[in-house]
């Protein structure tokens, strides 16, 4: 983790270095996200029966160019996580069903750069570069059905480094890769977030806890060519 936030810092001073160069584009960008976890241990991998949680980020961006091809994006992104779980049963008649979501809120921070090229009066471009995250809210909600009743439960999770007590670490990084296309002062694309950071906070068994997202945004540059 040290590594991979020097890394980080070096590349934002960089940034920052050549913001002079050319003419900076800042923007806001919204979208829909699919999320999911990989929750495993030594003995098994419990996420394979998850489901992609739909949801969203939106946030403020700042494109930066390095040269007419290369420039670097970055911003602050508020974005959605986690996943959830449907399971139904059918027992003497009756159906059992079962609903389980992790509701995740992060606020992300992605360091991309992005390669482009020039397509009539479009640019394509692709995208690749690591994200810090930070956990803000969380609620584990449940639901179950069975014999015409529902029962329904809402948790807040513990965010921390504690196993006692913390069910999530608060600190998330990763990789973000993407591809999309610009058109004038519009960005449209196409995002995955790879979740590095181990965030169980539990150290028995090897847990392990990684985050997963898909992303589909619409972006608008107010200034800039």
């Amino acid at each position: 983790m040290k590594n991979f936030t020097k890394l980080f810092m070096i590349a934002i001073a960089m940034t920052m270095a050549t913001n002079g160069l050319y003419a900076q584009k800042i923007g806001i960008k919204a979208g829909f996200n699919l999320s999911n976890m990989l929750i495993e241990d030594e003995d098994e991998i419990y996420s394979n029966d998850f489901k992609m949680k739909p949801g969203f980020h939106l946030g403020a961006i700042v494109d930066i160019p390095l040269n007419d091809m290369f420039s670097i994006e970055t911003g602050l992104l508020l974005s959605t996580k986690g996943f959830k779980l449907s399971e139904e049963e059918t027992e003497m008649g009756e159906t059992f069903k079962y609903e389980f979501k992790y509701n995740l809120i992060y606020l992300d921070i992605p360091l991309t750069a992005k390669a482009s090229f020039n397509v009539g009066d479009a640019k394509i471009y692709g995208a690749f570069g690591p994200y810090i995250g930070i956990g803000l809210s969380g609620t584990v909600k449940s639901e179950l059905s069975f014999a015409g009743e529902t029962e329904s439960n809402s948790e807040i999770i513990d965010w921390g480094s504690d196993e006692n007590n913390d069910e999530l670490k608060r600190l998330d990084y990763g990789l973000t890769m993407g591809v999309g296309v610009e058109i004038n002062s519009i960005q449209i694309g196409i995002t995955y977030g790879l979740g590095l950071a181990n965030i169980s906070p539990y150290v028995e068994y090897d847990s392990k806890i990684n985050n997963r997202v898909l992303g589909i945004s619409v972006g608008y540059f107010f200034g800039g060519n």
